[in-house]
C-alpha cells in the first residue's frame, strides 16, 4: 500500500515516526510531508528520514486566521501536484489538508488528534469532512461518534510506551551534572490560530521561580525561538532527538506547552502547565484527574503556581511516588503505535472491527 502523512509539527513526528518504521518494515510505502516548523526539519535530518518540504507560509501575527487558511490553501495545492502523480490509498496526518484534498480525490483520509473541539473550534469545520477520526477516549466525548474510534492511550504513548522507549541515564551524565537536580521549563509561542488570545508563562514567573532555585537545582530552559539575552546561561541547547530521555530524568517540569507537560507525564516526571487551555483538554485532564501525574495552573493564578512548585520540589520521595502512578496508568492505556499500524493496514475492516468490538485494542499492550 501507499499512505500519505501529513506532519505540521514535531510532535506529529514523534506520533508517526515508529508506524512509519513498522510500515515499511511490513513492505508499504511511506510518503511523508512536512512544514518546516521548529525542529521537525532537524528531527527527521537526524534520523535519515526521506520527505518533501512544502512552503512554510509566514503568520502574520494580526491575521492569525486568515494566515492559516492561506497556508491551508497552499499547502492543498502543493499536494495536489503530487496527488495527479501517483494517488496514495491512504491519507494520515493531524493537518486539515488530508480532510480537503481526501473529498476532492475520494482518497480516505485517517485524523489522529487529541485537541477537544472546545479548544480547537477548527476542529467543528474540517472534522466533518474526514473519513475517519481516531482520538483517546478522553477526547470530545460524545462527538463525532458515526466517524470516530476511541481508544485508550495519548498520542504520547506513540513514542513514550516502555515497547518504544527506554530511558537512558548514561545520556543525561554525558550533557548533565547529574549530581545536582534540574527543572525544565518550557515556552512556546502560542501563534497558532486556536492560540489567538491564549497566554502563557510570563517572564516575571520565569524570573520568580529561577531567583528562588537556581541554588538548589539546574534550571534548564527550552525556548521556542529567541529568547532574552539575560536567559543565556539557563538555556537549555540538546539535540532534539534526546529531549525525551531528558523529560525523565528531571525532578520537574513546568512550562505551557501541552505537548511536553503531557510527555513528561507519561514518562512519570511531576509537572505543572500554566495557560489558558487549562481545563479544555480531556487527555490532561485525564492525566491530572484521574492520575495524578500533572496539574494544571491558570494565567490568573501565578500564587498558586508558585505554590505548587514548592509543594513539589519539597515533596519526599516524589521520582518514586510517580513512578507507581506511571504504572497505574500504563496497566489501563495501550502501545498505542501497534494499535496504529493495525488500524492503517487493515483499514476499513479495521474500522468495523473496532465499532463493534472496542475492547480488540487490548490485543494491543
Amino acid at each position: 500500500m501507499y499512505y500519505y502523512f501529513v506532519l505540521n509539527h514535531p510532535a506529529h513526528y514523534h506520533l508517526f515516526k515508529n508506524t512509519i518504521n513498522d510500515l515499511n518494515h511490513l513492505g508499504h510505502q511511506c510518503e511523508i510531508f512536512i512544514r518546516p516548523k521548529d525542529v521537525l526539519k532537524n528531527l527527521l535530518d537526524r534520523d535519515n528520514i526521506s520527505y518533501i518540504s512544502l512552503n512554510d507560509s509566514k503568520r502574520s501575527k494580526k491575521l492569525i486566521l486568515f494566515s492559516s487558511l492561506w497556508g491551508l490553501i497552499k499547502k492543498d495545492l502543493e499536494i495536489a501536484r503530487y496527488i495527479r502523480k501517483r494517488k496514495p490509498d491512504l491519507m494520515i496526518g493531524t493537518d486539515w489538508a488530508i480532510t480537503n484534498l481526501g473529498r476532492i480525490f475520494n482518497i480516505p483520509s485517517l485524523v489522529f488528534n487529541e485537541d477537544d473541539t472546545i479548544a480547537t473550534p477548527e476542529n467543528k469545520v474540517f472534522y466533518p469532512l474526514a473519513t475517519s477520526l481516531l482520538l483517546p477516549d478522553c477526547c470530545d466525548k460524545g462527538l463525532w461518534e458515526k466517524k470516530r474510534i476511541s481508544y485508550a492511550g495519548y498520542h504520547e504513548l506513540a513514542y513514550l510506551h516502555p515497547n518504544r522507549f527506554s530511558f537512558d541515564n548514561e545520556i543525561l551524565k554525558k550533557n548533565l551534572n547529574t549530581d545536582k537536580p534540574y527543572i525544565i521549563v518550557r515556552l512556546v509561542k502560542l501563534t497558532a490560530s486556536h492560540d489567538k488570545g491564549k497566554k502563557g508563562l510570563d517572564t516575571q514567573l520565569l524570573d520568580k521561580i529561577i531567583d528562588k532555585y537556581y541554588t538548589k537545582f539546574q534550571i534548564l530552559i527550552s525556548f521556542e525561538g529567541e529568547f532574552e539575552k539575560r536567559y543565556t546561561e539557563y538555556a537549555f541547547r540538546f539535540d532534539p532527538n534526546l529531549i525525551h530521555h531528558f523529560l525523565a530524568g528531571a525532578h520537574l517540569v513546568i512550562g505551557d506547552s501541552q505537548t511536553m507537560i503531557a510527555e513528561a507525564s507519561v514518562l512519570g516526571t511531576p509537572s505543572i502547565r500554566i495557560n489558558d487551555f487549562v481545563g479544555k483538554l480531556g487527555y490532561l485532564e485525564e492525566l491530572e484527574n484521574k492520575y495524578g501525574l500533572t496539574f494544571g495552573i491558570k494565567t490568573l493564578e501565578s500564587k498558586k503556581l508558585l505554590a505548587k512548585v514548592d509543594e513539589l520540589l519539597n515533596y519526599p520521595r516524589i521520582k518514586e511516588e510517580w513512578a507507581t502512578k506511571k504504572n497505574e496508568m500504563l496497566n489501563d492505556k495501550i502501545d498505542v503505535t501497534s494499535f496504529i499500524v493495525w488500524f492503517i493496514e487493515n483499514y476499513p475492516k479495521s474500522f468495523n472491527v473496532m465499532k463493534n468490538t472496542p475492547d480488540y485494542q487490548y490485543n494491543f499492550k
